[in-house]
């Protein structure tokens, strides 16, 4: 059984070194919690992260949450997201108490400009893992890529984008089920 020390420790580990927020971590999870100590199935994660996503609140937090709980309950959950939750916690209050002397700092600025693309990478990482993992072929990858580009390029709105796919996916079902029944 997982220690809960262990577990803030894992999510301290992950929060301080990742850039870019809760997709950004993904990669480092997997790894952290599948690949190296096997505590669950790549299945269960993935599974854990479908429902995570259709959560409301941080992705971070919420992925933390979740992963605690399934390994340790309650305890769990409080332990990983204080360890997730922490090293943004104090950043933000660092940058906070002396932003606004360096916030036109040259340096300051090529170097968040240095990290923008490294962000970019570590969100799209998680993304093509979860495409590969789930066998996602030409028929069905249009459907994130439509997406991404309505939200992105045509500005919908994330939340009118999830609804279509939401009934377009039950109607899909409904379709699915009666060719498979005869119906």
């Amino acid at each position: 059984m997982v220690r809960l020390i262990e577990l803030f420790k894992i999510f301290f580990q992950i929060g301080a070194f990742t850039l870019g927020g809760g997709y950004a971590m993904l990669s480092m999870v997997e790894i952290a919690i599948v690949d190296k100590r096997k505590y669950m199935s790549k299945e269960e994660f993935w599974d854990l992260i479908a429902v995570v996503q259709s959560l409301p609140g941080v992705f971070a937090i919420n992925t933390a949450l979740y992963v605690g709980y399934k390994l340790r309950g309650k305890k769990g959950a409080i332990f990983s997201a204080l360890g997730a939750a922490l090293p943004s916690f104090v950043a933000i209050l660092l940058i906070a108490m002396f932003f606004t002397e360096i916030k036109d700092n040259e340096v300051v600025e090529r170097i968040f400009k240095g990290i923008r693309p490294c962000v970019v990478a570590l969100i799209l990482a998680p993304a093509v893992r979860l495409i590969k993992q789930n066998s996602m072929g030409w028929k069905k990858i249009w459907i994130p890529l439509v997406s991404a580009i309505l939200i992105w390029r045509f500005k919908v709105s994330p939340i009118l984008v999830i609804l279509v796919v939401c009934v377009g996916a039950v109607l899909y079902g409904i379709y699915m089920y009666r060719k498979m029944n005869k119906v």
